[in-house]
């Protein structure tokens, strides 16, 4: 059996790209032993396979329906993760898996390697959507410092709901008829929603409130230049596509399981690229 062997758990999981980034690094900084796997678990069964995940696997990354239900079956967290109710990743400790949560991690990491200009203290910062992504990234937000979060969402109540939850100091909630007056100002836009995913259902606000020199930002990376994001570019404002958040989240995961801290490069987003438009 290989010494270090690292899953996604996720239903569907075929589509992820996370096998492709890790066994890249592996190769790259020649981890012996190592290998990342896809490990497709229905909701069902998902107790079963964590209670023995340890047998096989020194970690593993969590994806979508799990992050929720997996962090409820665990009994050690990390402080973020703690505050999110949901993992995206478990490490091996001597008394079992830890969840953690490195999303918020990415978004971050990824903002200033794409602007490193973006000064995330500078003003408000507009969050649009209150699902999970939303969640990772209004904490991110509000440990960088961020002064004025806020979050907009067709269900507003919702919205409210998820500052309520996570304890945020500096957010409100925006009902999303009301997108000029949480535009007016901001200096960070982003979307967490899947509007735009495939090219379809486009957003499209006016983006004139935004400050001078604000950024843009879409967690979507299928395309990789949204309608938003073209959007904004055509107005002059700064952007900084999704793709980046997918491989920034994954160097501490990296660095946990096998020691090593990745780089993300210009020769990992086009090996990516290339995936995606392969289809």
């Amino acid at each position: 059996m290989t010494k270090k062997r690292v899953c996604v758990l996720g239903w569907p999981v075929t589509h992820s790209r996370s096998p492709l980034i890790h066994n890249h690094w592996i190769a790259k900084y020649g981890v012996a032993d190592a290998s990342y796997e896809v490990k497709p678990v229905e909701p069902a069964d998902l107790q079963r396979v964590l209670a023995h995940l340890g047998d096989s696997f020194i970690g593993a990354n969590v994806t979508v329906p799990h992050k929720e239900a997996v962090f409820a079956l665990l009994t050690r967290h990390d402080a973020i993760a703690q505050r999110l109710n949901a993992v995206n990743m478990l490490v091996q400790t001597p008394e079992g898996f830890e969840g953690r949560n490195t999303d918020g991690y990415g978004f971050i990491a990824n903002l200033k390697d794409r602007q490193p200009d973006c000064r995330l203290d500078a003003g408000p910062a507009l969050v649009l959507g209150a699902g999970g992504a939303a969640r990772a990234i209004a904490v991110a937000l509000e440990e960088a410092g961020v002064p004025d979060i806020r979050i907009i969402n067709r269900s507003p109540e919702r919205a409210t709901r998820l500052i309520g939850s996570l304890k945020l100091k500096r957010a409100k909630a925006f009902a999303w008829d009301d997108m000029s007056a949480a535009l007016e100002g901001a200096m960070l836009l982003i979307n967490t929603t899947t509007r735009g995913m495939g090219g379809r259902d486009d957003l499209a606000p006016d983006l004139t409130g935004l400050a001078p020199g604000a950024c843009v930002s879409d967690i979507v990376y299928t395309p990789i230049q949204t309608g938003l994001l073209q959007q904004a570019a055509a107005a002059g404002y700064k952007t900084v596509d999704g793709l980046g958040m997918l491989l920034h989240q994954a160097v501490p995961c990296f660095e946990a399981w096998f020691g090593v801290r990745p780089e993300v490069t210009e020769e990992l987003r086009n090996l990516v690229l290339q995936d995606i438009a392969a289809g």
